[in-house]
């Protein structure tokens, strides 16, 4: 979470020296960006990269297509028939072999906030449809089977033994599979693990390295779970929606996904920038794409978004706002479509061998004042250390306006090579 600084602070000053000071307008988070750092390589490429055997396909991880039971019974999932796009919900255990999903929708087996958490302090029920799923669920050998060895996990990572385990009557711990059909954190996985083709473990498939048309629907499923996770539980405040890439950024799997966590409050940061709306109903306005184009840091447009290099943050960090407002449930589908080609062409743009965070900020449904849909694309290329624990001042080594450059210059080449959509409209 940013931290909070003197707010009358200008956004963006360079010194004489070259120094960049920024204030996230936002946050408040205070950054400095010493000069003679910027070009310095940002990919980490996979070390030791090893070849791929035929064998691995679809089994090198847990998110794999061939290791579907491994993970919790699938929410829904998006397979390509054609030139179409289908989704698919409620497959049984015996069913899920039945296509490849090219994007699932799966509740996360350790969730950050549990369904206890939501039973023991606000009295949640799960809903009438939960309860229908975990009962069509467990209706065949294959599902008990799947909801056993996943509850023996759970379980286990209590501290019970196996023995202690199978003292717990069959049907207690089928019961307690609730909490996978009723929990509110939710995970967004894409099909491949490694781009087609890849010879060797240094081909990861990133955001960036999907299509345009495949990322759209990787966005859409996200947007479908934010809202699902609202639907269900009346006690979220706020769901968050982030995408860790690789293990510098706090990834568990190498494999694309995106996380959905259902929060009972806003947290601080939203809290502190409702306060700063209320003093300043214009402050998206003021210091939003408008204050980069001010600034000459906008790196690309579609007709309903636009990215740009952002201002004050602990990491060098791409935004992508929706210029309209509206929760992203409430986005048209061309909006939509305008923000997903966006923010692909920022991964592309980025890289798949970069460390990176995507954040995503709304309008949660119990907050009036109007906030824009974005995005924030965090580079994960420095390690805070005792210099900002310290002083809250934050050593960022990329200023804005390179981040700006360098994005836009591997931008036009991933456009010559037509690899990203052709709405992106990249800045000169």
């Amino acid at each position: 979470m940013e931290d909070v600084v003197q707010a009358d602070l200008a956004p963006l000053v360079r010194l004489a020296d070259g120094t960049v000071k920024q204030v996230n307008p936002f946050s408040g988070t205070q950054v400095w960006t010493v000069p003679g750092r910027a070009d310095r390589p940002i990919a980490q490429p996979v070390a030791d990269p090893q070849p791929l055997r035929a064998e691995d396909h679809g089994r090198w991880c847990a998110f794999c297509e061939r290791r579907y039971l491994e993970t919790t019974p699938e929410r829904s999932r998006v397979v390509r028939v054609g030139e179409h796009w289908d989704t698919v919900a409620g497959l049984t255990a015996d069913r899920v072999f039945d296509s490849v999903a090219d994007f699932r929708l799966i509740p996360n087996l350790f969730e950050i906030v549990t369904y206890n958490y939501w039973v023991d302090n606000h009295g949640y029920r799960p809903t009438d449809a939960a309860r229908a799923r975990l009962a069509a669920y467990r209706s065949s050998r294959a599902g008990r089977e799947h909801l056993l060895r996943l509850k023996a996990i759970k379980l286990a990572a209590t501290g019970l033994s196996d023995k202690e385990i199978a003292a717990i009557p069959e049907s207690e711990r089928l019961d307690r599979s609730i909490s996978f059909f009723a929990g509110s954190h939710d995970v967004v996985v894409a099909r491949r693990h490694f781009v087609d083709g890849a010879p060797d473990t240094s081909g990861l498939a990133s955001a960036g390295t999907l299509t345009p048309d495949e990322h759209e629907q990787y966005l859409r499923l996200m947007v479908a779970s934010m809202r699902g996770l609202y639907e269900a539980n009346p006690h979220a405040a706020y769901v968050q929606a982030f995408q860790n890439w690789l293990r510098p950024a706090g990834a568990s799997f190498d494999h694309l996904h995106k996380q959905l966590v259902a929060i009972d409050e806003l947290g601080q940061g939203m809290v502190q920038q409702l306060s700063r709306l209320d003093a300043d109903p214009g402050l998206f306005q003021r210091w939003g794409p408008g204050y980069a184009a001010e600034e000459g840091l906008v790196i690309a447009r579609t007709p309903s978004a636009v990215a740009y290099a952002g201002v004050g943050h602990r990491f060098p960090s791409v935004e992508v706002w929706c210029t309209g407002f509206g929760r992203p449930w409430e986005l048209g589908a061309t909006q939509l479509r305008d923000l997903s080609d966006l923010v692909h062409a920022m991964h592309a743009a980025t890289g798949p061998d970069v460390p990176c965070n995507e954040e995503w900020h709304h309008q949660p449904p119990g907050v009036s004042q109007p906030i824009p849909t974005r995005a924030v694309i965090k580079w994960r290329v420095s390690t805070p250390a005792g210099f900002e624990g310290g002083t809250k001042i934050y050593v960022n080594t990329i200023d804005p306006w390179t981040i700006r450059e360098r994005t836009v210059r591997r931008l036009r080449e991933l456009q010559r090579e037509g690899r990203v959509a052709p709405g992106v409209s990249i800045a000169r």
